[in-house]
């Protein structure tokens, strides 16, 4: 099967549209600029903020001015509908259609607004959206009806897994067509959060400069709509490009920091190449993820240079125009790689001025010349890593029929068990309760399954890690943004569960967590389920869970829903045993 893209939608602080957001690239015009918008005390950090109220983005978007909408779905419904425009299809066409669409903030931006009264016993519906699914949901809904909904959690890389389930789901013949990408707002929560890491920069970011000081947060969504090449050409739309390989892996070493080899990136990029059939010769240009911190550009240059060896191709990093825009950067980055292969250019590297030992000299001014393979990175908290190969022609991927893996279940592992026989007293001092409960799980589950390493590790989750989340909200009002603790946050986002797995069992094969509500286990399994079909896994560890926060119940029982303690871990595998 040859994967077309026929459509691609964008929003950011470089452009409204599709168009826009050329116009800007070519320009070498950046979005980032002093934060006029988010409220946050910390006026003095730039951000790349789309330069539209919420209003006004709901008057773009079509939403009645009194319907309660997370900015994050605002961004999303604006890019979505570019992408479904730009293929060709209208709003009752789209029936048969995967919505797969990564996001980590997801309704935060309401939940803060609200916070205090929610927690005074004022609650109302809204709250709701705060959940990352429900927030694609409240997408899905403009959209019309799709018969697929996914939304991957796994922080900065969140939108190129949402691109890898859709194509994989192609590949299976589940659905006709997907729309993939990601959309995230700014935050209080995540500005503060990025904030206490140390890792914002107070100018423009200057990505794999020698003086880079850090990344600048953004905001957007970027999304592309694929369906096979053949009813592509049937139906008359216009190719933009092909989806030519792609990988997710694991770098197994830190919730918030990259190897120093940065072997999670080499090993995403070898794969996307190895399912391509090309060589690293064959790329044109790299979109590198490139947030300008210290310590990404030092490990993905590292990375770079060990997959490329002494022949670099024409790497950059567009963060310097849109900022970082976290989850949905990958959807936003694959948008602008269609753009450029377009218009035949590389986009240049803003504000680079001084190269320093190990780092890669980026291109720094436009480029005009034909792209035949584009690589683009998208890297996330706890080392996960994708990476996406966007070519101008066809290249075949595999297809295969589903299968039953109900058969393939071999173990699973509820909360009941004896935490302290599988996770020890140091490990444990670093972790949630819940979370050693999972860990201790997975560990029993691997050692009665008799699998050490499992090819994947696909976590299913409603609200995420609520704990650290409430107390990281909380602590934002109590200090109003000053004098927060690190901790919390590095210890919210969905995907830590699975990171925490990885790291603790050096695992560097796929990884990642899908938070769609009620329906996030269905999600995971038909994640894996897609992926033993292909033959791209053979063992998967399933993790089923949600942790009870009374400060979340007492705002969600006026709702009529409640948090509760799931662990479950199952072991799925096709090996002989």
């Amino acid at each position: 099967m040859r994967i077309a893209i026929t459509g691609i939608g964008a929003i950011s602080a470089i452009g409204r549209n599709c168009a826009e957001t050329l116009q800007s690239l070519l320009d070498e015009r950046s979005g980032i600029g002093a934060m006029r918008l988010l409220g946050s005390v910390h006026t003095d950090l730039p951000v790349g903020e789309v330069p539209l109220t919420d209003a006004e983005l709901k008057h773009i978007a079509g939403v009645a001015d009194s319907e309660p909408m997370p900015r994050t779905s605002l961004l999303g419904i604006i890019a979505a509908r570019e992408a479904l425009e730009q293929a060709g299809l209208n709003e009752k066409m789209v029936n048969g259609l995967a919505f797969i669409s990564g996001t980590t903030v997801g309704g935060m931006d309401l939940t803060e607004q609200h916070w205090q009264d929610y927690a005074l016993g004022k609650a109302s519906e809204n709250i709701r959206l705060h959940e990352a699914g429900e927030s694609t949901n409240a997408i899905a809904r403009q959209l019309s009806t799709l018969n697929f909904i996914a939304t991957p959690s796994t922080a900065c890389s969140s939108a190129l897994n949402a691109i890898m389930l859709g194509a994989n789901l192609l590949r299976t013949g589940q659905v006709k067509a997907a729309l993939v990408g990601g959309a995230e707002s700014l935050s209080k929560f995540h500005l503060n959060g990025f904030n206490t890491l140390m890792i914002l920069d107070h100018a423009p970011c200057r990505p794999f400069d020698a003086d880079r000081l850090g990344l600048n947060l953004g905001e957007g969504a970027g999304y592309l709509f694929i369906e096979p090449e053949e009813d592509a050409i049937a139906r008359g739309a216009t190719i933009l490009g092909y989806i030519g390989g792609y990988a997710n892996t694991c770098d197994a070493y830190h919730q918030t920091a990259s190897s120093d080899n940065g072997e999670g990136a080499l090993l995403a990029m070898s794969g996307a190449l190895r399912m391509a059939g090309l060589q690293p010769s064959d790329i044109d240009y790299v979109n590198a993820h490139g947030t300008a911190t210290p310590n990404n550009d030092l490990s993905e240059s590292a990375a770079l240079r060990r997959l490329f060896g002494s022949n670099l191709p024409a790497i950059s990093s567009t963060k310097a125009f849109t900022g970082h825009t976290t989850s949905a950067s990958g959807g936003l980055e694959a948008a602008i790689c269609v753009l450029a292969m377009q218009r035949g250019f590389i986009p240049a590297n803003l504000n680079w001025s001084t190269t320093a030992e190990g780092l890669i000299t980026p291109v720094t001014h436009t480029l005009h010349q034909p792209l035949k393979h584009i690589l683009c990175n998208a890297f996330g908290f706890g080392g996960n890593e994708s990476s996406l190969i966007i070519s101008n022609e066809g290249i075949d991927l595999s297809e295969a029929p589903l299968i039953d893996i109900s058969k393939y279940r071999t173990v699973e592992i509820s909360q009941d068990i004896d935490v302290s026989a599988y996770v020890s007293p140091a490990e444990s001092r670093r972790m949630t309760p819940q979370t050693r409960r999972i860990v201790a799980a997975a560990r029993r589950a691997m050692a009665e399954s008799g699998i050490a390493t499992p090819d994947a590790i696909v976590c299913a989750t409603q609200w995420g890690c609520m704990l650290q989340s409430m107390r990281f909200l909380q602590d934002i009002i109590d200090s109003g943004e000053q004098q927060l603790k690190p901790t919390p946050f590095m210890q919210s986002t969905h995907n830590t569960v699975a990171s925490t797995i990885a790291i603790l069992t050096a695992n560097h094969g796929y990884n990642t967590t899908y938070s769609q509500g009620k329906q996030s286990l269905d999600c995971a399994l038909a994640d894996i389920r897609t992926q033993m079909s292909l033959g791209l896994i053979q063992t998967a560890m399933v993790i089923e869970f949600d942790e009870q926060v009374d400060a979340w119940d007492a705002v969600l029982q006026h709702i009529g829903d409640s948090t509760q303690n799931i662990a479950r871990v199952t072991i799925y595998t096709n090996r002989k045993q």
